[in-house]
Parts: structure tokens; sequence; C-alpha cells
């Protein structure tokens, strides 16, 4: 079985305060965590819509926004585990937060290491509670495996560095159909149902030719494939460790 290099957590950080924001990447950073900073809200959306974000650590008092409007509007659309940030005497506005949803509070000012612990700890919750769970395919934002991330509503594939693989619709659906069922030997009959090519104009043995292209883009030697093995006689596997994020 192939061993996965597993991608780091993603946490955004919001926060109007360079000098924070800077203090937060540089200390979850060296902390086996991968950070994005910004200072705005319509900054958070746009990450948001193009990456996968683990947590969100939203702070309240932002110039010229509404912390609590952010953290409400973002609860409506995501399900993304959020820790606000309040000041020491803002006991409303962290009861308020919470009543929203938000998973966790830190109040201004605090340790890097405290806030480093929080994290650690909604990362814990959520990946928990994603193991006992019913499967919850339709409400799934990304997949990550072996170095790559795979997100479900942008349809972009990147890879460890950032660098962004160009699919076919075709391929995408292949690999999330490899991705919801990863170790698990699959029929092309059964690739066909779950990746929906049925739908497209598909030839015989076009599963052969999808996964021969999907191969040549994220496996290191496409002859020798780590991850996309054929099982003969049976059909392939995706032989490598994935991550789940909803």
């Amino acid at each position: 079985m192939t061993t996965a290099t597993v991608l780091p957590a993603h946490v955004l950080a919001i926060d109007d305060d360079p000098a924070m924001r800077g203090l937060i990447a540089e200390y979850l950073g060296e902390n086996d965590l991968r950070v994005t900073t910004v200072a705005t809200g319509p900054e958070m959306q746009k990450i948001l819509g193009e990456q996968a974000v683990d947590v969100v650590v939203l702070d309240l008092r932002l110039a010229g926004e509404d912390g609590m409007q952010l953290a409400k509007a973002l609860r409506e659309t995501s399900e993304v585990p959020i820790i606000i940030v309040s000041g020491r005497k803002d006991e409303a506005d962290r009861i308020m937060g919470l009543e929203l949803a938000a998973d966790d509070y830190i109040t201004k000012p605090f340790s890097p290491r405290e806030l480093l612990a929080r994290v650690r700890a909604v990362l814990r919750r959520y990946q928990t509670n994603a193991e006992v769970l019913p499967a919850r395919k339709e409400k799934r934002r990304a997949y990550r495996f072996a170095g790559w991330e795979l997100n479900l509503r942008t349809r972009r594939l990147t890879g460890a560095g950032g660098q962004r693989v160009e699919l076919t619709n075709g391929e995408f659906s292949l690999l999330e159909a490899f991705c919801s069922a990863p170790q698990r030997v699959l029929t092309r009959e059964q690739l066909l149902d779950l990746s929906r090519l049925h739908n497209a104009e598909v030839y015989d043995r076009s599963i052969d030719v999808q996964i021969l292209r999907l191969r040549r883009k994220i496996e290191v030697n496409p002859s020798q494939p780590e991850y996309i093995k054929t099982e003969r006689g049976a059909g392939y596997v995706f032989d490598t460790r994935v991550e789940v994020l909803y």
C-alpha cells in the first residue's frame, strides 16, 4: 500500500491588524499547519470559494465590517469550523458568537500557543465527528490524498506546492469516484456509475483511456502507478489514504 503524503490542515485567519496576521501565520506555520491570512470579509469569501479550509479564525472587530455578520453568513453557507476572536471585555460578543454556532472563542490578547491548542482541539473534534457520522457525500467540500487536494466546489486539483492541474470533466469525475471509495477494487462498470460517465459521449474501454490520462497528471511514473493500480481481471483500486473535508 502506498504511504500517503498528508497535507497539513488549512487555517484561514481574518484580522485587520497586519502584525497579528504575521504572528498567526508564522507561529501556526511553524507548527505544521498551512495558514492563509486576510484582512477583510470579501478576501475571506474569495479564499473559501477557491480553496478547502479546515478552520476559520475570525476577529469580530474588523475595521468597517461587522465580524458577527460575517460569522453568521459563513455558518449559514458552510460547516467549516469557526473560532471567533474577541476583546477581553466583549462577553456579549462571545456569547452571541457561540449562539451562532461558532466552535470556540479566544480573547485578545492571546498567546500563539493558546491559539494553536484551540485550533488543534477543534480539528480533532471535527475529524472524530466525520469518522462516526454517516456518509454525507452531498456536503463534501474536498478530498486530500498524497499531497493533492481535489476541491469539489471549484472542481480544481492542486498539488502540495499549490500548482493547479487542469482536468477534463471526465477526469475530474473519475478522480472524484476514486476518492469516494479509496483502497477498494472497483470494476469498470462501477467506475462508470460512480463517475457518471454514462452521461457523456463514451465508447468501449473509455474508462481505461480516462485512467491513462489521469495517471499522466497525478502519478510520478504513469507506467508504474502508485495510486491508480490495475487489478487484473477485476478493475482498478485507488491505493492511497484519502481525507474527506466537509
